[in-house]
């Protein structure tokens, strides 16, 4: 059984509950701009507490399923202000054992090693817990420090997916990298 809260020497990371909508939506508002490279279009309602409400409901079902595996980052001096996102979805069992992986992080708190903290210990979970054996990153080429970070934990190239996702109206390639939990 998987904890509620994990904790690392500076973080928490916290499955989602129904009293983080607000939270969550403060998150994503003033982010709104730093991340608008690099997500699908967002409507209006996106921004509201009652979608994320439904969005985290949707969520928890998913994760009681085992088809999703979800943490919100916190520091651990400030456990009312989320700070970042790690989402394990996709999540297959049987003879593939695998994930994709997906994160955010505030614009303002980047390049201060808490992504790489984060990611580092919600791969951990997923390769000890669930017990998966492959997880997979797939980030826009232009999205450097996202390579980067994923380079530094471990992953490896695989190969360019074309016109992969559509992010803010536009279908763009992602580079396909991939760690492999070397004890399944």
């Amino acid at each position: 059984m998987l904890k509620k809260t994990y904790k690392t020497n500076r973080l928490f990371l916290v499955q989602p509950n129904i009293n983080m909508a607000e939270e969550i939506v403060n998150f994503y508002s003033r982010n709104k701009d730093f991340f608008i490279d690099f997500d699908p279009y967002r409507a209006d309602a996106f921004y509201k507490v009652s979608t994320h409400r439904d969005i985290i409901k949707r969520e928890l079902e998913e994760i009681k399923c085992g088809r999703m595996l979800k943490f919100w980052i916190y520091k651990i001096e400030d456990k009312n202000r989320i700070i970042g996102m790690i989402n394990f979805a996709n999540i297959f069992k049987g003879a593939f054992l695998s994930s994709t992986v997906g994160y955010k992080l505030d614009e303002y708190e980047q390049h201060k090693g808490y992504m790489t903290e984060a990611l580092h210990a919600a791969i951990v979970i997923v390769f000890k817990e669930i017990k998966l054996h492959r997880i997979e990153a797939n980030i826009m080429p232009h999205n450097k420090p996202s390579i980067d970070l994923v380079k530094r934990l471990g992953f490896e190239y695989e190969g360019l997916a074309k016109k992969y996702l559509k992010i803010n109206g536009k279908w763009e390639d992602h580079i396909h990298m991939t760690i492999l939990n070397d004890e399944i």
